[in-house]
């Protein structure tokens, strides 16, 4: 811009004669016409806000803030607002952590590295599985990863991915977009009591099948008792078995390696993030099998020229930074921050800490359920299974009209049918629950 940028970024210097190349190119007159901006919207040059103090402004931000509703969340399905301890924020916000970008220079980000490094090995160890990244953005793109592996591995004629018809709209839309470009197929196996169908499954699968998808625990809550059985079944068709799962309910649940799992997904910011209504970190673990064949970063331990343990990204050449066009995968950034929290919350629980958390999940879960049955008009859980976090309730009145009135006495849950609910007890206080309880016995009334 020769030495100006009043009217332009300075990370994009194009000399005046640059720009007006480029015009003529594609036909327009100004870099305002390329844009179809209304009016009304438009930015004039001013934003028409009173100027006010620090002060001024925090306290017309506090008042802004004060009108809105407090609403006790018993949502789940994917968003858990579990707490996160102080220290975490913390250590995570100290500036060498909060400003670091994906670790390309790993001689100086040592630190962060070895902190990923753990955040993988804790993975490994809840999993059972040796390989593990820290790259995916959320359990929907993990699934999608793990679709486009299966598909890359398995020296099948097919291309059906075969999920549960009782997964979650946002991972079903985001695996149907990952899998838009390629030969795969998804399509859905039925669910019985809220588990796998296993004669439904067993139906649907044959030799066409490149991926089998089962969670644990369902997103209704429930734990699946004979995982193995569709490890099997993987197996028998030459699928890949993935697992859907998240370090809170594998610290308590039987490890997927030994359920023959070949991948596990899933988001790992149940640790380390409160409720985040869609943003996360999705986990991937997997067989060392398929090492080169995963998606996103991998950091390996190593020796320095002084035969010093050192950190390093390793096997780079599956990254499309590297070789694009013989990539793996399409995701170049990492959620470095969102994993070292997750590693961060894990450390302070400590193995006896999180499987203390997941017990006292399942056994709030179960009292709260028997405690709603007994409530004329609900029947809690509906299905007859052990179950994590959150159960399936029925209520003999419209769901919608059950929710809309327990969001007016301060409540918020799911509908998930005519006539049922979902309940989540993961982060939510003891005495809080019990106001639920009075709540929804005075709606049913």
């Amino acid at each position: 811009m020769h030495g100006s940028h009043a009217t332009g970024s300075p990370y994009a210097p194009h000399t005046e004669e640059d720009r007006t190349a480029m015009l003529e190119a594609v036909g327009a007159d100004s870099v305002e016409d390329l844009f179809d901006v209304p009016a009304e919207v438009a930015f004039d040059g001013r934003f028409d806000i009173d100027a006010r103090s620090e002060r001024e402004t925090r306290r017309l931000v506090r008042s802004l803030l004060a009108r809105n509703d407090e609403v006790t969340e018993l949502l789940g399905r994917g968003h858990y607002g579990y707490y996160v301890p102080s220290l975490v924020d913390h250590l995570a916000d100290r500036s060498e952590f909060l400003t670091s970008y994906t670790q390309y220079q790993p001689e100086v980000s040592q630190g962060f590295l070895q902190a990923l490094f753990e955040y993988q090995s804790l993975l490994v160890e809840l999993t059972g599985l040796p390989v593990a990244n820290c790259s995916m953005y959320d359990a929907a793109t993990a699934l999608g990863e793990a679709a486009t592996l299966a598909d890359r591995i398995r020296d099948t004629t097919g291309h059906r991915v075969l999920v549960p018809e009782l997964l979650r709209e946002e991972r079903r839309s985001t695996l149907e977009n990952y899998v838009a470009g390629t030969d795969l197929a998804v399509e859905t196996y039925p669910a019985e009591d809220g588990t796998v169908d296993r004669a439904g499954l067993e139906a649907a699968a044959d030799e066409e099948v490149v991926m089998i998808y089962a969670e644990n625990p369902t997103v209704r809550g429930t734990i699946e008792e004979r995982l193995e059985a569709v490890g099997d079944l993987a197996e028998s068709n030459d699928a890949l078995f993935v697992l859907g799962s998240d370090p809170i309910a594998l610290s308590l649940l039987e490890r997927p390696a030994d359920v023959g799992a070949d991948v596990v997904i899933g988001d790992a910011s149940v640790l380390g993030l409160p409720t985040s209504y869609g943003m996360g970190l999705g986990l991937f673990a997997t067989r060392e099998d398929y090492l080169r064949q995963v998606p996103g970063r991998l950091v390996g331990a190593s020796e320095d020229a002084t035969d010093r343990r050192a950190y390093t990204l390793t096997l780079q050449t599956r990254e499309q930074h590297i070789r694009r066009e013989r990539a793996t995968s399409n995701i170049c950034t990492n959620q470095a921050w969102v994993a070292l929290r997750t590693a961060m919350h894990a450390a302070v629980l400590g193995p006896s800490g999180m499987v203390d958390l997941a017990e006292r999940d399942v056994r709030r879960a179960r009292d709260l359920a028997a405690r709603l049955d007994e409530i004329v008009g609900v029947k809690a859980p509906v299905h007859d299974r052990h179950h994590l976090r959150e159960f399936v309730a029925r209520v003999d009145q419209p769901a919608r009209a059950v929710a809309s009135d327990l969001e007016e006495r301060g409540f918020a849950v799911h509908v998930v049918g005519d006539h049922e609910i979902q309940v989540c007890v993961a982060g939510v206080p003891d005495e809080r629950l019990d106001r639920f309880v009075d709540a929804l016995e005075g709606v049913i009334r």
